[in-house]
């Protein structure tokens, strides 16, 4: 795994380039870690590349002292944190201002991603991400990169058209403020689906990188559960689509099948893309699944004597 963001050429034109298209793919990978699990991150840091974005999602259940322990502790690891704002759950701009000040000082978190929350009603002055976006806060606290989300599936509130507005305003706002905006989407059970979205997304003129949000191994059961819990479609045609039986849901699944089709389909009018892991199963086992990736991966071009790439770059 590494802190760049990959972009992958022309379709494969054989398996030995196919499997250098998933190595370098699956190189570029991003993770998120809630600030309770920064123990097992620490556990696993050595199968981790340096430089690696860890995303630290904003939790109800942790306030802004778990939070900034956990932003200090993916620096001191060698990766480079990007903590959630929930714009919702943010009681005032003094609070976020202190938050993201501390998060530069003591960590030097220079990239964030910015939410609306869950929250009905703001318990401050910010009602949704753009508010954020257009306060000022971030690029005076030197951020360099804001990070939001994508919605593949659609999004539980907003209608198609007002989400790609919504979405293209955004990005617009944050170059505008001198300041790179990075797309990150919820994960899905169908790779279709996301790359249908990032054709739409591209012929949008919409052009940051986007990591695509993949879900890591885990019980069938969990993964369900989590789907239901995000808003995620998971129906019994999208999870066959991901290699799911609905009736075995005592069961595990990995998302071999859904990397693979977005390598297969991602090509360079798609722009920069990697995944972004969401450990669902624990971070040991989705380290567990890279390194089984990679190795299925190397072990094709060895087979068809080709060399395995050099890693991607840093970013």
């Amino acid at each position: 795994m590494s802190g760049g963001i990959g972009r992958l050429g022309q379709p494969s034109n054989g398996p030995a380039d196919r499997a250098q298209r998933a190595q370098a793919f699956i190189g570029a990978a991003s993770l998120e870690v809630s600030a309770k699990a920064m123990p097992a991150l620490r556990a696993e840091a050595a199968r981790i590349a340096p430089g690696t974005t860890i995303s630290i999602p904003y939790l109800p259940s942790e306030d802004d002292t778990a939070r900034l322990a956990a932003v200090r502790a993916v620096r001191e690891l060698g990766f480079e944190p990007m903590p959630h704002l929930s714009a919702r759950r943010i009681g005032s701009q003094a609070a976020l201002e202190h938050f993201i000040d501390r998060a530069g000082i003591d960590a030097g978190v220079e990239r964030c991603l910015v939410i609306a929350g869950d929250l009905a009603t703001p318990a401050g002055p910010f009602a949704d991400s753009t508010s954020i976006i257009e306060s000022g806060v971030l690029e005076r606290a030197g951020i360099k990169v804001v990070a939001v989300g994508g919605h593949p599936q659609g999004h539980p509130v907003m209608t198609s058209v007002d989400c790609w507005r919504v979405l293209e305003r955004k990005c617009q706002r944050i170059e505008e403020s001198g300041m790179k905006p990075l797309i990150i989407t919820q994960f899905a059970f169908d790779a279709d689906s996301v790359l249908t979205w990032l054709n739409e997304l591209r012929s949008r003129g919409i052009t940051p990188p986007v990591l695509a949000g993949v879900p890591g191994p885990a019980s069938i059961a969990r993964l369900v559960r989590y789907a239901a819990m995000c808003g995620v479609s998971a129906s019994t045609s999208m999870l066959s689509r991901y290699g799911i039986s609905i009736g075995r849901l005592l069961g595990r699944a990995g998302p071999d099948v859904f990397v693979d089709r977005l390598v297969d389909g991602l090509t360079e009018a798609h722009g920069q893309v990697s995944p972004h892991l969401f450990p669902f199963g624990g971070i040991a086992q989705s380290m567990e699944w890279v390194a089984h990736y990679r190795m299925r991966a190397g072990e094709l071009m060895t087979q068809d004597g080709c060399r395995p790439p050099h890693p991607p770059s840093q970013g």
